[in-house]
């Protein structure tokens, strides 16, 4: 058993119209008779089974498939909020929205959303902890409070952070239930054939490349992109609208690139690019040195954890990302 300090609950005996249950959805329903600001999304209490926090009768149960057994009592150990390692730093927020309950930041390009080996400084968390105080949500962990979803440091755009552990399961749920709304601007190489479509592919490891993800026949995750043309430049390079209905670790560069469409300025999903030789020299050049993938957040949607209100916010292009399409748009 884990020996951090813990909330410990006790299930009620699983009833005959229960047995066989996952145990998951077992502790799930079990959840949702808890006073409100301890209930526990499904996502959550998959990640407490996985790392021992569920017992029965002193034993570890680690998989979140586990069927459960008639008159069978289950332990569960919450695990208390750690205290922050990251220390606030006073780095100015591009804030779209906030209440008591959440904020929505648009993220600059560059900016690291919580702390990893290399970058302990200048992340999105050491911003939030002095934005916030002590009002964040300390269900993300150590590293990572407030912080219900990311995108890659050198994608810029939305990011939505829970102040209150109400909030971050609220809104956990909706990602893991894919009821997220999430629109992206891409700039990619070539042009996408069909124009608009439904990419669909498995996403995991790469077996070749650990530090990249794949499309995979067997095993990963099920990942979804719904995509559209919006502008075609020369011939050899597109503005693309995604949409997501899944949302993988490197979804959008794994999916276009699948298609022979990869980000301009994408260094890990690099590809070679004859089509960039049909644009003049300076423009070549332009886009042989643009310094991070192309690709922009720039829609959320979700409904509010507390008041249950539909919410939608939109961020424009920010200026590099703005540049190159005027730029491949002059060309």
């Amino acid at each position: 058993m884990n020996e951090r300090n813990c909330n410990t609950f006790f299930t009620e005996p699983v009833a005959p119209s229960q047995k066989g249950m996952r145990l998951d959805k077992f502790l799930s329903i079990f959840s949702e008779n808890l006073p409100e600001d301890q209930r526990l999304s499904r996502n959550q209490i998959q990640k407490f089974i996985k790392n021992g926090f569920v017992t029965c009768e002193e034993t570890e149960i680690s998989d979140c498939s586990f069927k459960v057994k008639e008159n069978d009592v289950y332990q569960l150990q919450i695990p208390e909020p750690e205290e922050a390692d990251p220390t606030p730093e006073n780095i100015p927020l591009d804030i779209v929205f906030e209440d008591s309950d959440l904020l929505v930041v648009n993220k600059p390009a560059g900016m690291t959303v919580h702390p990893a080996p290399g970058a302990y400084h200048g992340t999105l968390v050491n911003a939030l902890l002095y934005h916030c105080r002590d009002n964040l949500s300390g269900i993300g962990g150590v590293k990572r409070p407030g912080i219900v979803h990311r995108i890659d440091k050198e994608t810029s755009g939305l990011l939505v952070v829970a102040k209150n552990d109400l909030a971050h399961q609220g809104l956990s749920e909706q990602f893991f239930e894919h009821s997220v709304e999430r629109t992206y601007y891409a700039v990619v190489y070539n042009v996408p054939s069909p124009l608009s479509g439904t990419i669909v592919g498995n996403i995991g490891r790469s077996r070749f490349d650990r530090k990249k993800m794949a499309l995979l026949k067997n095993g990963g995750k099920n990942a979804v992109t719904h995509y559209k043309t919006l502008e075609t430049f020369n011939h050899s390079a597109a503005l693309v609208q995604c949409n997501l209905e899944t949302g993988r670790t490197h979804q959008i560069r794994v999916h276009l690139s699948s298609i022979g469409c990869g980000l301009i300025g994408d260094k890990i999903y690099k590809q070679s690019h004859k089509a960039s030789l049909k644009f003049p020299t300076e423009i070549k050049r332009f886009l042989d040195v643009f310094p991070r993938q192309a690709l922009h957040a720039a829609t959320l949607g979700f409904i509010h954890p507390r008041n249950g209100k539909k919410m939608k916010f939109e961020v424009g292009f920010p200026e590099d990302f703005g540049e190159l399409v005027r730029i491949l748009h002059n060309s």
